[in-house]
């Protein structure tokens, strides 16, 4: 039980460190563009003959690419956000 709590705090910490810090909520946002562009170009052209044969895989994966896109979206909408609250405080 306690190891659990522990994992849980870990996770905690290390988003809240990304979510402070500029330079890493940018990387973050970077790597998470790069894997949705590398899912949609995977899902136009490299896998394209098996997402059109079967229905299923098709709408979970085009599911997921819109999610992925959705997350990076929410992720640059915080980090605008975080850098107007920054530039407000630091010119008080």
């Amino acid at each position: 039980m306690a190891a659990g709590k522990t994992g849980w705090n870990d996770c905690k910490g290390i988003a809240r460190a990304i979510l402070r810090d500029r330079a890493a909520r940018r990387k973050v946002i970077d790597r998470l563009l790069l894997a949705a562009l590398l899912m949609m170009a995977a899902g136009l052209w490299a896998i394209a003959g098996w997402l059109a044969a079967n229905p299923w895989c098709f709408l979970l994966w085009w599911a997921g690419c819109a999610g992925l896109t959705c997350m990076v979206m929410l992720f640059a909408l915080y980090d605008a956000l975080a850098v107007i609250r920054e530039e407000r405080d630091r010119h008080r």
